[in-house]
């Protein structure tokens, strides 16, 4: 059988680099397509491989997108923007791609299990919403969502308002008992090439590096580092509720002031979480990374910040 050609769409970012390196590490002879507004961007390590052809365009450039496209044995999207572009966009690059005869497509997802939410219930998954059901509607390509919990990285974030490296505490909602599933980004990618690679594979997949409580990061963090962190209780996942929908009134476009709490409520309630079974075992040649062994290969200075400063090489686990 020839090589699979995978087309990556958005592929100067985080995840389009780490899946083509995955991609390259798990079948040498695979074919990848990239689309890149700005083909400059694509680091020389990916854009100089043999079998990586970059094509420039962007989101609504029709013409570049069918030759992108064609050919393709899967396309992948990997935008990470506003609604026009996560949907708009994505409805045609799924259109062209259906068009140009190819069987797969994979969602802009990696993220938790919106599948068991309403619609707009977690307005920043919307899109992702609405772009399954679109899917939904197609007969000749079929949709693959890849679902993996929250970004390890992004627990560990600034912004996320979690971990908090200046006091090293570690806050919470709930009883700190209730679980995150966490999957890093080069793990995810591993598993989305896996996926990629496997004619068969289609539908939604749930995929896991580690299941775990507040309480046990925090003896994970105090293994790795000798720290032990402080454990600071926000309230209980129902006031997380109240505070949720209050600071989303409050802060209206400065999305970034609230929507953390709409992920931990959506995660520390149960609501969005994939579990209890996971597709792991599918691909056992695609080791899950635990927050522990993510840990040890980050500084404790850097964990912060890790989520921005990693780009797209991939981390020793």
């Amino acid at each position: 059988m020839a090589p699979i050609t995978v087309g990556i769409a958005g592929f100067t970012g985080r995840v389009a680099g780490l899946l083509t390196l995955s991609l390259l590490e798990q079948d040498p002879n695979v074919q990848i397509k990239g689309l890149a507004r700005t083909p400059e961007n694509v680091s020389k390590s990916i854009s100089s491989k043999n079998n990586v052809q970059v094509i420039q365009g962007g989101a609504f450039d029709t013409d570049k997108i069918r030759s992108f496209v064609h050919g393709c044995d899967v396309v992948v999207c990997c935008y990470s923007h506003d609604d026009r572009i996560m949907v708009d966009g994505q409805k045609l690059l799924i259109d062209l791609a259906e068009e140009e005869g190819v069987p797969r497509y994979v969602a802009s997802d990696w993220c938790l299990d919106y599948t068991k939410l309403g619609m707009g219930e977690l307005f920043a998954k919307e899109a992702s919403q609405r772009i399954k059901g679109y899917l939904d509607t197609k007969n000749s390509i079929k949709g693959v969502h890849m679902l993996i919990g929250g970004f390890t990285e992004v627990i560990f974030a600034a912004f996320f308002r979690i971990w908090d490296s200046q006091t090293s505490t570690l806050r919470y909602w709930g009883t700190g008992d209730e679980v995150w599933e966490c999957t890093t980004y080069q793990n995810s990618a591993q598993y989305t090439a896996a996926v990629c690679l496997d004619r068969d594979a289609f539908g939604v997949f749930r995929f896991v590096g580690d299941v775990i409580n507040t309480k046990d990061i925090a003896a994970a963090l105090e293994r790795v580092y000798g720290i032990k962190p402080k454990l600071e209780r926000q309230g209980s996942v129902y006031e997380l509720r109240s505070t949720m929908i209050s600071e989303k009134e409050k802060h209206g476009v400065n999305y970034w002031n609230y929507v953390f709490h709409w992920y931990h409520y959506f995660t520390l309630s149960g609501k969005a979480l994939m579990g209890p079974k996971y597709d792991n075992d599918r691909y056992p040649h695609v080791k899950p990374v635990k927050i522990e062994d993510f840990l040890k290969s980050v500084p404790l200075e850097q964990l912060n910040g890790v989520y921005m400063d990693m780009g797209d090489k991939p981390r020793k686990n």
